[in-house]
């Protein structure tokens, strides 16, 4: 955890340099390092933009290292994979954060970290936190993929609530984002080329 001799605000957040490639969440106003992600989660999400790239224009994927500013505690999420819409081309020039008064991303991803289970902060950090905050944030799509489950949540937002249906195996994903994907839930978590 890295502290910070001051509490800052988001602005102040924006604008912080450490001349260090670290990813921070804030938290109360103090910067909290992201940890790395693991190869395999690393792996899953480099692999589902390679293929999410031949139905969108290239530069609307992002995997890993976009943040999306939210509502609560922490004030910043780096999702594994976002699809940005046309207008955060410009408006992200200086800095991959797309703040709160932007429009949200059309979509976010995320893939579970091991898990001991049900109260494990990487089982309720992806699940119920970030779920909660996606929503809140108005985006339309959030997959949680889950290779310890085995399953790929898609959930889309209807009328201010996510709605989910979880799919596993080879059920082919369906998904309002991607209407022509031709994926199932086993090739997105077994992640081969």
């Amino acid at each position: 955890m890295t502290h910070t001799p001051v509490k800052l605000t988001f602005e102040q957040y924006l604008e912080y340099d450490d001349r260090t490639d670290n990813r921070y969440e804030l938290f109360n106003g103090e910067l909290i390092k992201v940890p790395p992600e693991s190869g395999k989660n690393n792996w899953i999400t480099l692999w589902l933009r390679d293929k999410l790239i031949l139905l969108v224009k290239p530069e609307l994927i992002r995997p890993i290292g976009c943040e999306v500013q939210v509502q609560g505690n922490p004030q910043n999420r780096y999702p594994d994979l976002v699809l940005l819409r046309e207008e955060h081309l410009l408006q992200i020039e200086r800095r991959l954060t797309i703040t709160l008064n932007m429009v949200p991303p059309q979509f976010v991803a995320e893939v579970v970290s091991p898990y001991r289970n049900q109260n494990d902060e990487n089982y309720r950090r992806d699940y119920l936190e970030k779920r909660q905050q996606y929503e809140q944030r108005g985006i339309p799509e959030y997959w949680i993929i889950d290779p310890q489950a085995q399953v790929v949540i898609v959930l889309l937002l209807v009328q201010g609530s996510y709605q989910e249906t979880k799919f596993t195996g080879n059920q082919r994903i369906v998904s309002r984002t991607f209407p022509q994907l031709e994926l199932t839930a086993a090739q997105v978590l077994q992640a081969k080329q």
